[in-house]
């Protein structure tokens, strides 16, 4: 494929996209597993079975921008999380799958009872081209941030910033507001307060909130602990925090010498100052503090797990709505100690009813087979819980319904 400008130089497209990616590996340095890449060799060589096309898989389609890695994936394949095959398809022209822009034209091609797919430009008012004439022009544009998403970024932010498990005895050591200005019984954005880390009593032994150097200044602040149980054994696996804000770290904790009335020498503890820089809900005395977890890449790559895992929904994000529907997250009783991952992607599936079956004379008790409900994908893993975002769904998903690798 070409690139014609005007009289100047011919270059390929496959170097411009190799330069684009040179230019933002710093911003998206995204792994490819070996057995992603080992996928893609094979399909990139033998093409996909034409019975794993979607069925209105078009014939061509131009990438545009709010396209996501997901959406294309489930517009060619039956099923979305088999991204590696997609890549594969195209696996000379897309060098690395998180680079993947608008403007470029995919075209499937059928034969022998396969299919491939190959990128190119669509030539303006004409069929696709592997040569497309450009007309000199100047353009700013950040290369880093033009590739598509995985998924839409919008879905999962929200949820970065609050969603947090913790366990029983970091909540209970977290440093907690003490005071505020005047008396005030609710704080909002903007308000000073006062906070400790130290406990002088109870069992709970916690530090001091300090200002030196190296130590947290940004902290998501937090209300009850919530514990997250375990459907089947009803083992405490959690607990997640009712998150209601930030604040921001003023001055560290402290002592002053003063004296009594007695004129004798004692020494008084100073709480640490904080700055509320967020809230979600009003803020109040006895709110925890725990520090802002590093940020997260934006980049979500959906893989089935490589070994079977199942589980159930453990709660619902919010305890908004009894059932949930697509874009929604629930909490899954398994995590990185159970082998899941931030991009696996999982099948709902809905229990089958328990009935009688009236046309036998005895009237036995029967279960009706599992029904696959939906896909979800994880988005952030901890030790024996994970948060997952609901993608696909054909009926309400409730707490207690089952989870396992999509086939």
């Amino acid at each position: 494929m070409q690139t014609i400008f005007g009289r100047f130089s011919h270059i390929s497209i496959a170097a411009a996209a190799l330069l684009g990616a040179t230019v933002g590996l710093h911003a998206q340095n995204f792994p490819i597993t070996a057995g992603q890449r080992a996928t893609a060799t094979q399909v990139a060589e033998t093409g996909v079975p034409l019975a794993d096309l979607a069925p209105n898989a078009p014939d061509h389609y131009t990438v545009k921008r709010g396209d996501t890695l997901w959406a294309i994936s489930g517009l060619f394949l039956k099923s979305p999380w088999r991204w590696p095959e997609l890549w594969g398809m195209n696996l000379q022209d897309i060098r690395n799958p998180h680079r993947i822009y608008p403007g470029q034209q995919l075209t499937l091609e059928k034969a022998n009872g396969r299919a491939t797919l190959r990128s190119g430009q669509a030539a303006a008012g004409g069929p696709p081209t592997d040569t497309v004439r450009l007309s000199p022009r100047t353009r700013y544009e950040s290369l880093a941030d033009a590739s598509i998403p995985t998924l839409a970024p919008s879905a999962i932010e929200p949820f970065l910033a609050e969603a947090m498990i913790v366990d029983e005895a970091t909540f209970a050591m977290a440093p907690r507001i003490v005071a505020t200005q005047e008396g005030r019984v609710l704080l909002s954005r903007g308000d000073r307060a006062y906070a400790r880390g130290e406990y002088a009593g109870g069992s709970a032994v916690g530090n001091p909130l300090s200002d030196a150097r190296g130590e947290p200044r940004d902290f998501r602040v937090f209300r009850n602990a919530k514990p997250l149980k375990d459907p089947t054994t009803q083992e405490i696996l959690g607990y997640e925090a009712q998150y209601v804000g930030k604040a921001e770290l003023v001055r560290g904790e402290s002592e002053a010498e003063t004296t009594d009335q007695d004129g004798k020498a004692q020494i008084e503890t100073v709480p640490a100052t904080i700055d509320i820089v967020a809230t979600k809900e009003e803020i109040r005395v006895g709110d925890r503090l725990i520090p802002e977890p590093p940020r997260e890449l934006l980049s979500y790559v959906p893989h089935a797990p490589a070994m079977p895992i199942t589980g159930r929904i453990v709660s619902v994000y919010g305890d908004a709505v009894a059932l949930v529907a697509e874009n929604q997250v629930v909490v899954l009783n398994r995590g990185t100690f159970d082998g899941l991952e931030r991009g696996h992607v999982m099948a709902l599936y809905k229990d089958g009813q328990r009935l009688r079956d009236k046309t036998d004379s005895a009237w036995p008790q029967i279960k009706l087979p599992n029904e696959r409900n939906g896909l979800m994908m994880v988005f952030r893993a901890f030790d024996h819980l994970s948060y997952a975002l609901v993608l696909q769904v054909s009926d309400g998903v409730k707490v207690g319904d089952r989870f396992a690798n999509p086939n």
